[in-house]
């Protein structure tokens, strides 16, 4: 292991991070500067929902609650990202920790969703869009059972930021509204309750209209009466927070909610197979489930730990990126360089390559193989002068990795309306800016906070008309071969692409951070890391600097493409670093200069107590915000 994080560009010698109170620029210019504070910082993608956070910790709440708060605001500003029906996997550690704790809002398959019941019904992959792919939503069930056990303030205080959004409207951004056009035809001919919510008047609401939805403005505000008064399943109230918040999660997937979610998905709509199919998630699946508080894996790199979620997500593939990458010195890892690039895209596609075969909700991960220095030393050998155009899964511990039968076959599908995460419609030719939400908080306390919100959106199924949200699809991200780690089996949860990220230094938490995008999530999240830890940008460095991707390995999404030594690069890396790539081998694909990755960021230095934020300008979108 390295000894600290690097020098600024043009020193060789490595110092840590926490050795460098001033944190002086190495730029000439960044898109905004890097905030520093001491008070508290929340970083976004939406500046709503940074806001919303800023003021929860301005009246006295904590990072739990300020989280809490803007993930709800995310929900209704974001709705074509993310909604109360959807996923999100959460890392936070409190002021004192000397670990963090992974809080899984991914909900798992229902009890219907067999692979015999897609076999039925002709299916070889489960669609993208409509009812048939919907997992148990855990987005809120997650955020309800967080401040329970972490908050400060009451559920009402918490929610009236995205009751008045919800109520009194908000501008429709932009990408919200090319996906409205996008799906009109959709809407107005199979998903009719979608029609009657997204398009007003009969159209797609404009770019910065001031948009509405009073329906889920009153599933929230008939949330917080029923965990005020105790009507909901938990019996009588109080005046007990705690109690309040678990009065709320248990109306959510034992009451009302869970009531208008059985009803509704007996219902048949069109989805991406071309048929119309009901769902198979029932009130009864809602009932029994519960977030599940993790520990994290984590891995030692140059003087961090940094924590991701375990297999059921994809995080420990950032953590095999790292072990990778370990054994190369210092300057193969400076920012800039196409030898730079060239060496962390060959790790990438070693370790997405392990992804694939070895990653599941599957209590037979062999994750101490594939994180272990031999292991790691063997894969690293396979990195040559020249892009490897193979998919090649190791065998830690021995064992034989297994692809599932389906990637070698001729088979081909194309992702109807609402299908895939629409981070990869930025792959098209008029890109589509936009995916799913991320969320950083840290606060005077020391606490800290990283999460993902995703799924949900509005082209994920058609909307619950009595609740004004969509449920997800993650359920596609299951392969219906049997024997994968990733093989659908009630119960199990996708091996979801959502993952978000906390770093300890000197013993407490220090960085947390993050990116919507897909299989990139942890690529571009990779990329902000080393540009911080090995190259020394600040935070706000790390996230303007030229950024890049692989799609050599097989999407999360349906249809499940790739593109054998594709990489992916905003223009901005240069004509010396493009030709650098393209020499070794390297399918470039030219970006726009400002087009990948929507990462933010919060830290703390540990010696000082200083706070830090930086958020993503591409989109323009992006917010950080912090005293």
């Amino acid at each position: 292991m390295g000894n600290g994080a690097s020098a600024p560009r043009g020193k060789e010698q490595t110092t840590p991070m926490s050795d460098n109170p001033g944190r002086v620029s190495t730029a000439d210019f960044t898109t905004r500067p890097e905030l520093a504070g001491t008070f508290g910082m929340v970083a976004s993608t939406h500046w709503l929902a940074s806001a919303t956070g800023m003021a929860v910790l301005e009246v006295g709440g904590n990072a739990f609650d300020a989280a809490a708060a803007a993930g709800f605001v995310l929900q209704v500003v974001e709705p074509h990202l993310n909604g109360p029906g959807g996923d999100m996997p959460l890392i936070f550690a409190r002021g004192g920790d000397e670990s963090a704790t992974v809080l899984s809002g991914q909900g798992p398959a229902p009890r219907g969703a067999t692979p015999e019941h897609f076999a039925g019904l002709g299916l070889r992959m489960i669609p993208d869009s409509g009812l048939l792919a919907a997992a148990i939503p855990g987005t809120t069930d997650a955020w309800l059972t967080l401040l329970r056990d972490h908050g400060t303030m009451s559920l009402r205080e918490i929610l009236r930021y995205a009751i008045g959004y919800a109520r009194d409207g908000h501008p429709f951004l932009d990408r919200a509204s090319e996906t409205v056009a996008g799906m009109a035809e959709l809407f107005r001919e199979d998903w009719t309750p979608s029609a009657d919510l997204w398009l007003p008047g009969g159209r797609a609401p404009a770019p910065g209209e001031r948009f509405r939805n009073p329906t889920l403005a009153a599933t929230w505000e008939r949330l917080v009466a029923e965990a005020e008064a105790g009507k909901g399943p938990s019996g009588s109230g109080g005046p007990d927070r705690a109690a309040e918040m678990e009065r709320a999660r248990l109306a959510w997937n034992r009451g009302f909610v869970a009531e208008a979610v059985d009803r509704f998905a007996r219902r048949p709509f069109l989805d991406s197979s071309g048929e119309r199919h009901p769902g198979v998630i029932t009130g009864d699946d809602l009932w029994g489930y519960a977030s599940p508080y993790e520990a994290p894996l984590t891995y030692d790199f140059r003087g961090w730990t940094v924590c991701k979620t375990h297999a059921w997500g994809q995080g420990p593939v950032l953590l095999q990126q790292l072990a990778l990458l370990d054994g190369f010195p210092d300057r193969d890892l400076r920012h800039g360089t196409a030898r730079m690039i060239h060496t962390v895209v060959e790790c990438a596609k070693l370790a997405f390559a392990d992804r694939e075969a070895w990653y599941g909700d599957s209590p037979d991960v062999p994750y101490a193989g594939l994180l272990s220095p031999e292991y790691s030393a063997a894969r690293r050998a396979l990195v040559g002068p020249e892009a490897s155009m193979e998919l090649r899964p190791g065998s830690p511990g021995g064992r034989t990795p297994a692809l599932p039968a389906i990637l070698s076959e001729p088979f081909v599908a194309a992702a109807g309306p609402g299908g895939g995460d629409p981070t990869l419609k930025r792959a098209a030719p008029k890109p589509r800016k936009g995916d799913t939400c991320h969320l950083d908080v840290v606060d005077r306390w020391g606490n800290m906070v990283a999460a993902t919100p995703s799924g949900g959106w509005l082209q994920s199924s058609p909307t619950i008309p009595d609740l004004g949200f969509c449920l997800g699809t993650r359920l596609q991200m299951f392969w219906l071969e049997p024997g994968l780690p990733n093989s659908l089996a009630p119960g199990k949860r996708p091996r979801t692409t959502l993952t978000p990220s906390l770093a300890f230094r000197d013993g407490r938490a220090a960085l947390a951070f993050g990116t919507p995008g897909g299989d990139q999530q942890d690529q571009w999240q990779l990329a902000f890391f080393l540009n911080h830890a090995v190259s020394g940008l600040n935070l706000q460095e790390a996230i303007d600097a030229p950024i890049w991707h692989t799609t050599h390995f097989p999407s999360s999404f349906y249809p499940r493409g790739s593109a054998p030594g594709e990489i992916v690069v905003e223009s901005r890396v240069g004509a010396r670093v493009l030709s650098g790539l393209r020499r070794r081998g390297h399918r470039v694909v030219v970006s726009g200069p400002w087009t990948l990755a929507r990462l933010s960021a919060v830290a703390r230095d540990q010696r000082t107590g200083l706070l830090y934020a930086a958020a993503n300008p591409r989109g323009m979108q992006g917010y950080a915000v912090g005293r």
